[in-house]
């Protein structure tokens, strides 16, 4: 019902923005902050480029790649946005080769030559001094050479399988011995530098050292032309799931076939080539790659710029972002915190962290190591989803395992390209001792929960962590996530009750102080918006507030869409994906959506409901997207203790201020806010929050 309490009109056709078309606007924020001379030092716009092509390669192969083999196999249906498959994919296309247009123009006209200005300089073969060509020709018969395999293409040789994101050469010869033209593949090295440094901050790209090269490579055979190439493909994972030794052997055998190019799904979504690129050489690759024109992208030289990262990460701190550690908790002990007794700590009080203004090292880190070395703890149950390669948290899983305490590990093997280095951790915890699980069948598990059962005295008490973020120590210093580490009986319990359930030990679905995925957190989410409708027709406050990553749903969508025809303020701070269209008479005005990116992913998931002057918060690792709500395991902790409600409640201030630097979404179009009337830059809110840090330790969180 409406303010009146007459029925809300009915949602009108194409109130969904495009789920792809909105993500490829996610990206242009991207590119938005390597154009940020204002807010973003020179080297860190230098890594947003990269970013940007390191995003849009995961794209092309997850997304781009599933559409297109969907279209091939005839299944693929209108997106929710009513995009006909093949419409789409040309406007993905098209606004993706926009984007890249744009993206090189920023490399070239505006980067560039400004890193040149502080001796950073990308320089070609042609513009090196001799001494330097002779430096590097002992360089590639040394370092390059030994690790090259040209491959012939002819009768006794076909065309090779191109693996997707390596760059090559392509070259044209003649060969001597029939005077007719042949073609090569060299694949320029991945365990290279992308750049060969020549001191002095100067770069020149590794495949200029190889091209150089060529008459020496082919020896005997004249060189008639070369080009670079790299090729995108499908990368997305299916594997049929039965059990976890399966699903463990299945993945292996995934990961083997897409390496070596064993399964035609794998097939090419885009070529990338350079302008100038030789026509016989790209009529060639076209036709063996059976890739049609528009999916050729010809870009200016050098291809593939994640290599940026490689120059972002110069020692030139002047820069770059002023450093800044993450300081302990204050409730967690003294700065060193080594030697804090985080078990105590959690007895006083709940402790909300939000990394990396918190340290993650000295807080959820700290909580795993204790709980290992503690001997009065018996039990430790760990979900890993993505973990980094040299984790302390799976060393001291691995030690609490070798030193006989109970270890349960549900590692996710599907965690989307960290499918091998899970494979990896699973059998050394498994090795020393851990129970490995990989979770349910048909459901990635995905939430954040760490679950340790100490002996005390005559009784046994539950500690935990629910997060909003995964359990990586690189991660957590760059991620913006936030964590509840707690003792309440209740909700370990309820934590007790998840593990159980992904253990194949119980069937439960409801829970006092969590929602859990599938099955409750969309039917949860909803039943507070319409709370918050009836609220608002009462005339009892009313509001709704939510922070994810994306957003997706039609349900939870509409949902807000009806909340904000009935008059109910809702508030929308996402970083990526947004199927919403606020601003729109009758339908969405009272919807705001903001996007804020910058130094930190904005990564945490928070979610606010009025309830009538008392308000119902949670934190978890669910965004609003139909994987996490339909295929996930997820969790969401309501959160009770007034100085955390109030501490969300200034995350949402900050984020929805006028003086913050932000995006705003009006319909479909993003509109960036970064500057004050006056012309002064916007406030950085991550910047902000970490001048704050230091003010807020004599606090009590």
């Amino acid at each position: 019902m409406g303010e009146t309490g007459q029925p809300l009109p009915e949602l009108p056709e194409g109130r969904f923005s495009d789920r792809e078309l909105s993500w490829l606007a996610f990206n242009t924020r991207v590119l938005d902050l390597a154009k940020d001379r204002a807010r973003v030092p020179l080297l860190e716009r230098a890594r947003f480029l990269a970013i940007f092509s390191n995003n849009l390669d995961e794209f092309f192969q997850v997304r781009v790649g599933g559409l297109k083999r969907r279209m091939k196999a005839r299944v693929a249906v209108p997106s929710n946005s009513g995009l006909l498959p093949g419409d789409l994919h040309d406007a993905i296309l098209a606004k993706a080769r926009e984007l890249v247009a744009e993206q090189n123009r920023v490399f070239a006209d505006e980067l560039r030559p400004e890193l040149a200005e502080h001796g950073i300089e990308f320089l070609s073969w042609a513009e090196l001094p001799e001494a330097d060509q002779k430096t590097l020709g002992r360089f590639f018969a040394r370092k390059i050479e030994p690790v090259l395999t040209p491959l012939a293409v002819d009768k006794a040789h076909p065309f090779p399988f191109i693996s997707s994101g390596a760059l090559n050469l392509g070259v044209l010869l003649r060969n001597t011995l029939t005077s007719k033209k042949q073609f090569a593949r060299i694949k320029v090295p991945q365990n290279l530098p992308r750049f060969v440094t020549l001191g002095n901050d100067r770069f020149l790209p590794l495949e200029e050292v190889i091209a150089a090269h060529l008459a020496h490579i082919f020896d005997g055979m004249p060189v008639l032309g070369y080009s670079t190439f790299r090729v995108t493909r499908n990368e997305d994972l299916e594997v049929e799931e039965d059990d976890a030794e399966n699903l463990l052997h299945a993945l292996e055998s995934q990961i083997r076939d897409r390496d070596e190019g064993h399964d035609p799904k794998w097939l090419p979504v885009r070529l990338e080539v350079p302008e100038d690129i030789d026509e016989t050489i790209l009529k060639f690759l076209t036709n063996e790659l059976d890739i049609t024109q528009k999916e050729i992208f010809r870009v200016p030289k050098p291809l593939d710029l994640t290599g940026l990262f490689q120059v972002a990460d110069l020692p030139r701190e002047s820069l770059k972002y002023p450093s800044f550690l993450p300081k302990t908790h204050p409730e967690l002990g003294v700065e060193t915190a080594r030697a804090a007794d985080i078990f105590s700590a959690m007895r006083s009080r709940d402790i909300l962290l939000q990394h990396p203004y918190d340290s993650f090292a000295t807080s959820v880190q700290r909580f795993v190591e204790q709980a290992a070395h503690d001997p009065d703890v018996l039990a430790i149950k760990q979900t890993l989803y993505r973990t980094s390669g040299d984790s302390p948290i799976v060393d001291s899983l691995i030690e609490a395992a070798q030193a006989g305490k109970q270890v349960l590990v549900l590692v996710e093997l599907k965690a989307r390209f960290d499918e091998a280095a899970n494979i990896v951790w699973a059998k050394k915890m498994e090795r020393a001792g851990c129970h490995v699980i990989y979770g349910l069948v048909g459901l990635k598990t995905h939430c954040k929960l760490s679950l340790v059962v100490r002996s005390e005295g005559e009784k046994l008490r539950r500690y935990c962590h629910i997060g909003t973020g995964n359990y990586n120590p690189k991660t957590a210093r760059i991620y913006e996530d936030l964590g509840l580490l707690t003792c309440n009986p209740v909700i370990t319990e309820d934590v007790a009750r998840v593990f159980n359930r992904l253990s194949g030990m119980s069937a439960q679905s409801t829970y006092r102080r969590l929602l859990v995925a599938p099955q409750g957190i969309r039917r949860g989410l909803i039943a507070g918006i319409e709370n918050e409708i009836e609220n608002h027709r009462k005339g009892k406050p009313a509001r709704i507030r939510i922070k994810v990553n994306s957003i997706v749903d039609e349900a939870v969508t509409d949902a807000l869409y009806r909340a904000s025809q009935a008059g109910v303020p809702v508030d929308f701070w996402v970083r990526g994906i947004c199927s919403i269209q606020p601003g729109i008479p009758g339908l969405s005005e009272n919807i705001r959506v903001r996007s804020i990116l910058g130094r930190f992913l904005e990564h945490s998931r928070l979610y606010w409901f009025e309830n009538a002057g008392e308000p119902r918060v949670a934190i978890g690792s669910s965004d609003l997207m139909h994987r996490n709500l339909d295929r996930r395991i997820e969790v969401l902790v309501a959160i009770n203790h007034p100085r955390h409600i109030e501490r969300v409640d200034e995350l949402f201030n900050l984020a929805f201020d006028d003086n913050i630097a932000s995006w705003w979404l009006e319909g479909t179009t993003w509109t960036r806010h970064w500057t004050a009337p006056d012309g002064r830059p916007l406030t950085d809110i991550q910047e902000y929050l970490i001048s704050q840090v230091s003010s807020r330790r004599g606090e009590s969180l």
